[in-house]
């Protein structure tokens, strides 16, 4: 899996929350021997015993379950050892998400029928937006709460929580709470993680403006994961086929940012290559 990453020109990868354990020793022999370096890791890595796919969301921070809260900690704990392990810098983590009706899936299904900018559009954005700032209250405190268990741990290895933006309605934070959670958490362990796709999601939905919404936490951006989408909110994208305007956004991407492509694993080798030279002839080869 890394060679594969190394010989697309690569020397950092993430390693992302579908690593199994069974991959570990095969990913510890390539960091190792210098075939490739690890940037960041994407909590829970690696994932818990007995969970084969994927599980970012597994476990919550803003959960209200003692069980799930300890095994929150317990794995973002592992997570923590495993970015130590590897000589990763960040640790990318989703922090929660708040009960809210599936006013996502309605959006979509009204901007697919090309209903945007219409009265019943924009009543139905009135009513998420006023939901989400209802019922966000207590998930994110106990979101914050949690997080904040694990900051000295941080701290003392040296390592960042990215805390990424999230594409689906319910999930924390919510858009404009990042600097909120910075304020309210006071340590140079958290910073935010700016992710281009989840981003333009939102924007396509009409409840941001991606680069204004880059632009207010370019103070505390540690780095992207970068993928383009297809509209309506097909996501992990080439870079140059979809609604990001890569461009535009390119003043507020520096050479000490780190970038990550989150491509889809279907994309075929050659459009990864064209999207990664999309990048690069845009925001610079670093």
């Amino acid at each position: 899996m890394l060679r594969e990453i190394r010989e697309l020109g690569f020397a950092y990868a993430e390693l992302s929350h579908g690593i199994r354990v069974s991959l570990l020793p095969g990913i510890f022999e390539a960091v190792d021997a210098g075939e490739i370096k690890i940037s960041t890791v994407h909590n829970f890595c690696p994932l818990p015993m007995g969970v084969t796919h994927a599980a970012p969301n597994l476990y919550e921070f803003s959960s209200e379950k003692p069980r799930d809260h300890d095994l929150v900690l317990r794995h973002t704990q592992k997570t923590l050892e495993m970015a130590t392990r590897v000589g990763a810098s960040l640790v990318v983590l989703h922090f929660g998400s708040m009960d809210l009706k599936d006013y996502g899936g309605k959006l979509e299904n009204m901007l697919a029928r090309g209903e945007k900018n219409t009265a019943k559009y924009d009543k139905l954005c009135a009513e998420a937006a006023k939901a989400r700032a209802a019922k966000k209250v207590r998930p994110f405190a106990l979101a914050c709460a949690t997080l904040k268990l694990l900051l000295p741990e941080a701290e003392k290895r040296g390592l960042k929580f990215g805390i990424e933006n999230r594409e689906a309605l319910n999930e924390l934070p919510v858009e404009g709470d990042f600097l909120t959670l910075v304020k309210e958490l006071d340590s140079p362990a958290v910073v935010y993680w700016h992710d281009t796709g989840h981003a333009q999601v939102k924007e396509n939905l009409g409840f941001i403006n991606q680069l204004a919404h880059l632009e207010a936490h370019a103070g505390h951006l540690a780095g992207f994961h970068i993928h383009d989408v297809q509209y309506p909110l097909r996501d992990h994208c080439m870079p140059g086929i979809g609604t990001v305007k890569f461009d535009v956004l390119a003043p507020l991407v520096k050479p000490h940012h780190i970038k990550v492509f989150e491509f889809s694993p279907s994309m075929p080798e050659a459009m990864a290559r064209s999207g990664i030279q999309h990048i690069k002839n845009l925001w610079g080869p670093e």
